[in-house]
Parts: structure tokens; C-alpha cells; sequence
């Protein structure tokens, strides 16, 4: 959500930021609505003013025994409680069309994005890693031997339909196992707390970090109202919802492992093969809840701790920041990070991490007193996956994949494994 006071302070520069984006120059329109909105109060104000005098003077003519002025002011008092009625819900009416319009608008983009139309426009700030050298032809994840016995998609169709996976026996486990060692650290080495939230919010969670009332179509709402969540970004961030913190107790960090449930619209046609894009998948989410001045410093550690888990799992990856033409909506910086898929041959994203700046905060309405004791402030937020369990599992399946069918597992994983080291060609742990 935008700052009104700010479009009205500098409407040129807000566009030019827009622009920045790909949209057209919008500050006309908002502030044209705005003053509507701003004369609509100013006339109910006057009309309750009025009111409120011929009120009084009601009490006057009564006193007096003006039978003719009683009259009048009461009759002119019963007018004017409708004339104002009628201008406040006026008033309430473009209110609410102000806030639909920058509820829609994109968060401003940070001077460090660089200008592109898409995500070929993205550019690469670090690489960590070399990819193996596979001396056979290298396999997607859902075509190693090893995986066969343990991924199993008929079933799921039967079930759900499509973009649905059955994990089963050593697949499953490994799986669990990458949740856990994700979350564990998270929690003992990058100083997370470990929360566990619902994925069933109410609409209004939603609105707060902005995937309503524009997204609605990429997540699933139940019969009364509920949403599932698309990541614990939303729960997560939304705990501060409505809340004005001490500063001394930022920054909060939290880390949660979640189902997330995301429709996927727009993606038909895209990754229908394997595990890689679902409607239900799991994440270990990170979330930050900050001060204005460090959200750009956290926003770099929050980046590290997910490439961290990575470099544990030996997996080779790529981090990118995002360009103006492929940043998310509620985002003011992005830095991506694509793990190498030895059977596709490219980088392909496993985590997004964002710094929303207060984007969000006023949203939820989210402040905290400074500690010097001056007017509170909107806090910051940031989240980010830390990582994609599935797309770790794809990774970890991939880059070990062994020419005989096995896959060999990452050294970072076996004490979750009871020291197996090797997935082996029947699907078994060894």
C-alpha cells in the first residue's frame, strides 16, 4: 500500500517509478480521486457542524417559548442529519475506491533493480560452485531409477488431478529429511525461531501482504471464506497484523515448514512434467520483521541463509536480482536463487527472497515505537524460502544421480537418514 502524502508531495516522481515497472502514469487519476474524497469529508464535516448548531439552538427556541423557531430548527436538524448521512457514506464510498486503487498498485522499485522487460533481464551477482560432469546421459529427477518406485503421479492424478505427487518410502523419507534439516539450520546456526501457523487464513491476512485483492485467482479460497495459504509468508508476516511493537524487540525472525497451495494459473503448458511446479508443495519459509534503516542489510543475511543451505547440500547455484519487468508485486529488491538441474540442463529458481519495505506494514497496519520515544513508525518486511522442499529434493536427486540408476546423497543428510549415504537403483537406503 502507498503513502497518499507522498503522490501528492512528488506525483512525478511516483510515476516515474510506475514506469519503471511497464505502467502507465497513474498519480493523475489517484490524485483526482483523492481530493473528491477530501472535499466529500470536508462537506459532511461542515453539514455536522451546521447540524450540530441548529441542534443547540433547538434548546434555545424551547426556552424561550418559541413554539414557531422550535419547529423550524427541528424540522432543519432532521434535514441535516440526512444531508450529512448522505455525504458520509459518500465520503465512505470513495475512501474505499482510493484505497481499491493503490491497493492494486505495485510496491516502488529499489535504485539497485535494474531496468528489463523479463526474466532474461535478470542479472547474476554471484555463482557458487561448479556443475558435475556427467559422463552419461543426465536424467530429470522423475526419470532415475532410484526415483521410480517412490514418486508416483497416476495415483495422485486418481486423486486430485494433475500437478499432484505420491511420495512414498525412501523418497518421502528424504524428503522429510530435507524439511528437517532446513529447519534445523535455520533454528541452531542462522538464529530463526521455529513457529508453526496455520494455512488457513482469513481474507484480510491476505490483503495484508498483498496477494488480494489482485491474486486471488493464484490461490484457493474454501466455501466460508478461509484462503490456503501459497507460502507461511502469509501467516508469518501477519502475526504483527494490527500491532505497534517496541523497537528494542526487532528484528523478529521467524522460520516455519508449511504445506503451501498455489492454483498456478497462467502456468498451463509449463513444467507439467515431474515435481517442479505443483498445486501443493512444501516450504521452509523465512520471515523478517524489522527497522526501516536494516531491512536492506537483513535482506542480504536473509539471502545468505538460504544459499547456505545449498552450499551444505553441495549444490551448485546462481543468484540473481531480479529485474523491474520480473520483480514480484509487493517487493521493492529480489534476489532469486537457481540451483543447478543436471537433467534440464539449466538453473532453475529454488528460492525468492524479497525486502518489501513498509509496503506491507501499512497494509497490516504494523508499527513500532522508536526508542528515542517519537511518533511510531511502519516496520519493514521480508520473507523468502529457505528453501523449496520439493525443488531441493529435485536437486539433490539430480545432481547425485549415479550412471547405474542410484543416487548419492549428500553427506549434510545422512544423520536425518540413520547414516545412509545411497538411494540405491531399487529405491532402497543404503
Amino acid at each position: 500500500m502507498h503513502d497518499i502524502r507522498a503522490i501528492r508531495d512528488n506525483p512525478s516522481a511516483f510515476d516515474a517509478a510506475m514506469q519503471r515497472r511497464g505502467l502507465t502514469p497513474v498519480s493523475a487519476d489517484v490524485l483526482k480521486l483523492d481530493e473528491e474524497r477530501r472535499m466529500m469529508i470536508l462537506a459532511a464535516e461542515t453539514a455536522q457542524a451546521s447540524q450540530n448548531k441548529a441542534a443547540k439552538d433547538i434548546g434555545a427556541a424551547k426556552a424561550a417559548g418559541d413554539e414557531t423557531a422550535f419547529n423550524n430548527l427541528r424540522e432543519e436538524v432532521a434535514a441535516k442529519k440526512a444531508e450529512v448521512s448522505e455525504l458520509q457514506a459518500s465520503a465512505k464510498a470513495l475512501d474505499n475506491q482510493l484505497y481499491e486503487m493503490l491497493s492494486s498498485l505495485p510496491n516502488l522499485v529499489h535504485n539497485d533493480v535494474p531496468d528489463g522487460a523479463d526474466e532474461n533481464d535478470n542479472v547474476e551477482i554471484r555463482h557458487w560452485g561448479t556443475p558435475r560432469e556427467i559422463d552419461f546421459e543426465a536424467r530429470e529427477h522423475f526419470e532415475i531409477e532410484a526415483v521410480k518406485t517412490g514418486m508416483d503421479f497416476e495415483t495422485a492424478a486418481k486423486l486430485s488431478g494433475s500437478r499432484f505427487v505420491v511420495l512414498s518410502g525412501s523418497i518421502a523419507r528424504l524428503h522429510r529429511a530435507l524439511a528437517q534439516f532446513m529447519l534445523d539450520t535455520h533454528i541452531e546456526e542462522n538464529g530463526l525461531e521455529e513457529t508453526w501457523a496455520p494455512v488457513l487464513v482469513k481474507e484480510e491476512m491476505m490483503y495484508g501482504t498483498g496477494q488480494l485483492p489482485k491474486f486471488g485467482e493464484d490461490s484457493y479460497q474454501t466455501t466460508n471464506g478461509w484462503w490456503l495459504v501459497p507460502t507461511a509468508e502469509v501467516p508469518l508476516t501477519n502475526m504483527v497484523n494490527g500491532t505497534t511493537l517496541e523497537q528494542s524487540s526487532l528484528p523478529r525472525r521467524y522460520v516455519a515448514h508449511t504445506q503451501c497451495f498455489r492454483s498456478e494459473a497462467g502456468s498451463a503448458g509449463r513444467d507439467t512434467s515431474g515435481m517442479l511446479r505443483q498445486h501443493q508443495f512444501e516450504k521452509v519459509e523465512m520471515v523478517s520483521i524489522t527497522h526501516p534503516d536494516e531491512s536492506l542489510i537483513e535482506h542480504d543475511r536473509m539471502t545468505r541463509c538460504a544459499e547456505g543451505i545449498l552450499e551444505k547440500l553441495g549444490l551448485p547455484y546462481r543468484t540473481v536480482i531480479l529485474c523491474t519487468g520480473d520483480i514480484g508485486f509487493g517487493a521493492i529488491k529480489t534476489h532469486d536463487i537457481e540451483v543447478w538441474l543436471p537433467g534440464q540442463g539449466k538453473y532453475r529458481e529454488i528460492s525468492s527472497v524479497s525486502v518489501c519495505g513498509d509496503f506491507q506494514a501499512r497494509r497490516m497496519q504494523a508499527r513500532f515505537k522508536p526508542a528515542d520515544g517519537g511518533k511510531p513508525q511502519y516496520v519493514h518486511t521480508l520473507n523468502g524460502s529457505g528453501l523449496a522442499v520439493g525443488r531441493a529434493l529435485i536437486a539433490v536427486l539430480e545432481n547425485g544421480q549415479q550412471q547405474n540408476g542410484s543416487v548419492s546423497i549428500p553427506a549434510a543428510l545422512t544423520p536425518y537418514l540413520g547414516g545412509r549415504t545411497v538411494l540405491n537403483a531399487d529405491g532402497t537406503l543404503a
